[in-house]
């Protein structure tokens, strides 16, 4: 399937799919931790943004990894000021903050090639990744030089995003383990 058929196709679908590199794969609902976490990290990105200039954008947001080679779908994303589309789309061009809920079938994907797409965006700022099994996230920000900073952020922590909101690890975890999780 090529690109352009692609992205007429998927809005069409009951379905999310996912494509690269003129392949297409479904993409199947997390656990219930899973998306308990997607949804808390939103929340909290959300109160964290509040009443400024970005917005938090669901996992039903679409996102220009690669244009006209890989189109995903994140967790959560954070776009901030002028929301910017790909010409003749609905798919996100500029996100800003991208979230992965890691899990066993996904974290080769989220840490190998989604990582190298979401590296050459120029919007993109800071990647958080959120583990399933421990109150834990991975955050990978973008320093003014180019270079990326990598912090893993325990229980108890703080991550400051690029755009200076700031989450508690310990808010975007609190009753997860109570669900069935990976």
């Amino acid at each position: 399937m090529s690109a352009a058929e692609y992205l007429s196709w998927e809005p069409e679908q009951l379905e999310r799919h996912e494509f690269s590199c003129g392949e297409v794969y479904a993409t199947a609902g997390g656990s219930p931790r899973h998306n308990a976490l997607s949804a808390a990290v939103t929340i909290e990105l959300g109160l964290a943004l509040r009443g400024g200039k970005c917005r938090v954008l669901s996992a039903d947001q679409r996102i220009v990894a690669r244009d006209g080679e890989h189109y995903v779908y994140a967790d959560a994303s954070v776009v901030c000021g002028t929301l910017e589309l790909a010409p003749g789309t609905d798919v996100l061009a500029n996100p800003g903050v991208i979230v992965e809920v890691l899990s066993k079938r996904t974290e080769a994907y989220d840490r190998g090639l989604k990582w190298e797409s979401y590296r050459e965006l120029e919007s993109v700022s800071d990647y958080l990744l959120l583990s399933q099994t421990a109150p834990r996230i991975e955050h990978y920000r973008r320093e003014a030089s180019g270079e990326w900073h990598y912090r893993v952020v325990p229980a108890g922590g703080r991550v400051t995003l690029t755009n200076g909101a700031t989450i508690t690890v310990d808010a975007v975890y609190s009753g997860a383990f109570e669900l069935d999780g990976e």
